[in-house]
Order: structure tokens, then sequence, then C-alpha cells
């Protein structure tokens, strides 16, 4: 017991350390950088070599206890920050995904209206792009129509339903399952989760870790921008951030969208069979509209009424009533 522990709080320890405190100080070097050098000696490498040597030497610090107080406040200051940017990533998340667009305040909800609705329209030009390379014969028109697909693709995987790119790619799983099986993807999901093998879950969880940690270097890149107050070649640095930010994202939100709809496509048979649910061995379209009947939460009662569930139906038989 003692060795396990010993191992989980040393997994803790450098999972705090990669994700907190090397980021937080490095935050707080380029801080202390942007504070000596201002905008007049910006790249002034020697000034600022002098200027850390003129602290160092300081009598304060040159002692053993003025060092562990520089090195409490760097722990402490590294650790806030890190903080900082875990709880901005959050916030970046959800922008970024925007699955409640639709409750954001007015005049934002408004502009975000205005945008997807730019957004539809490129899609659907470029949609019919497809279906004109489609209708072209012989090799380059397979090449034409992989072009074109590709362009609407790097737009929206589907028809735009959010102002982001990963918004979408996240929201068009729901999309595909409900068309391709009548399946409803906030129903099944967390009962599919129960019975999933460890390893089909260690992936969608390693995925989804990937997607927060590219959001929470966005957050990064906020967070840097400030500094241009003082030092302008931060903006230089928020920028590289943010472009690393961007690409992470996207391959992270590719990742994890399409383990999540793998995981629905290749295990929801399995779902069937722990909940008694009727199937002839495919995840055909009647049994995606089983699974999500059964599952389904049943309505609440109208007031007065008694609050007895009604029983769950398997969904329609062959003659359009429950078995």
């Amino acid at each position: 017991m003692g060795g396990l522990l010993t191992e989980l709080g040393a997994k803790l320890t450098e999972r705090w350390v990669t994700a907190l405190a090397l980021p937080g100080a490095l935050y707080l070097a380029v801080a202390a950088a942007a504070y000596l050098l201002g905008w007049d000696r910006a790249w002034d490498v020697g000034h600022l070599v002098a200027e850390i040597t003129r602290w160092a030497e300081d009598p304060r610090v040159d002692t053993f206890g003025g060092q562990a107080v520089v090195f409490a406040a760097v722990f402490a200051g590294s650790s806030a920050v890190g903080l900082l940017a875990q709880g901005a990533g959050r916030l970046v998340e959800n922008l970024w995904t925007a699955a409640d667009w639709h409750r954001w305040p007015p005049p934002l909800r408004g502009w975000t209206g205005r945008w997807v609705e730019s957004r539809r329209r490129r899609w659907d030009l470029r949609r019919r792009e497809v279906e004109r390379a489609r209708a072209a014969d012989g090799r380059d028109g397979e090449a034409a129509f992989a072009s074109a697909y590709d362009r609407m693709a790097r737009l929206s995987p589907e028809r735009p339903e959010r102002p982001t790119w990963t918004g979408d790619r996240i929201g068009a799983v729901r999309t595909r399952l409900d068309r391709d099986h009548d399946a409803d993807l906030a129903v099944l999901w967390p009962h599919l989760w129960l019975v999933l093998p460890e390893e089909a879950r260690l992936e969608v969880t390693e995925a989804r870790d990937a997607l927060s940690r590219a959001t929470g270097l966005a957050a990064w890149a906020l967070l840097y921008l400030p500094l241009a107050v003082w030092w302008y070649p931060a903006v230089l640095v928020c920028a590289a951030v943010a472009a690393l930010a961007r690409g992470r994202t996207r391959a992270a939100t590719e990742t994890y969208a399409t383990l999540v709809e793998a995981s629905v496509r290749l295990h929801a048979v399995d779902l069937a069979d722990r909940v008694g649910v009727r199937h002839e061995g495919r995840f055909d379209r009647g049994l995606g509209e089983r699974l999500t009947l059964r599952l389904r939460a049943s309505m609440p009662p109208p007031p007065g009424e008694g609050s007895t569930p009604a029983a769950a139906a398997d969904g329609p038989g062959p003659d359009g009533a429950a078995p």
C-alpha cells in the first residue's frame, strides 16, 4: 500500500510540475525580462544579464534564507500563474467548442449568429463544388473530388452549426450518428462509457486530456499578451504560442471526435446486450433507435399525478407496436 501511494504521489508531482510549475516559471522569466528591458532595450541581452547578476549579488539574496525566500516566491508565483492559466484554459475551451453559443449574451450571440450564417453560406458553396467534382469522370475527376472535399472539410466536416471548426468537428459526431443510425449520442454515451473496454476508455481519456492541454496552451498565449505593454517582443511569443495551440487543438479535436464516434459504432451492440435490447448483430438504424428509446429518461409526470414511471419500451416492433 505504501509503495502504491508513493508511486501515485510521484505521478501527481510529475504531472503538477509539467502542467503548472514549469510553464508558470517560464512565464515569470518572460515577465521579468519584460520588466527589466522594456521597450527601449527590448533586445539588449547584455543589460538583462547585468541586471540579473546585480540581483543575485544583493546581500539579502546571497544567503541561505534569502535564497529560500526567492525559491518559495518563484514556486508560489509559478503555481499561481499555472492555476490561472488552467482556469483560463477551461474558458477558452468552452469558447472554442461553443456548444452553448445560443445562450451567450445578446451582443455576442448576435455577432456569433451572423458568423455562423456566413460559414454556412461558404460551406454550401464548397458542398456544391464537391457535387460538381463528383459528377466528373476519370482520374482527374477523382483528384478534383478529393481536393474539393478537403476544402469543404477544412471549413467544417458537416454543415456548420457552431462558429468554430473545433465545435463543428465535435458536433459532427452527433450529427453523423443521428443520420446514419438514428442514435442520440447524448443519451447513449454515458451508458456506453460504462461498458467500453479499459483500453478504449484509456484511449478516449488520453485524447480528451490532449484537447484540454491544447486549449490550455491557448490560454497561455492570452496571458503573454499583456506583457507587450512593457516589452513588445511579448507579441511574438504570444503569436508563436497561439499558432502552436491552434495546430494542437485541431489535431486533438480530430483524434478525440474520431475515437468517440468509433467507440459508439464498434460497441453499440455490446451496449444493447447489456441493456437487453434486441438486435441482429449489427449497429443499424433500428438498433440505434431502440437503444435511444430504451436509455432516454422518461417524461416527468404532470403536476398532481403520480410519479410511477411507465414501462420502458424497446422500440417499435415489426407491426409498429412495442414488443
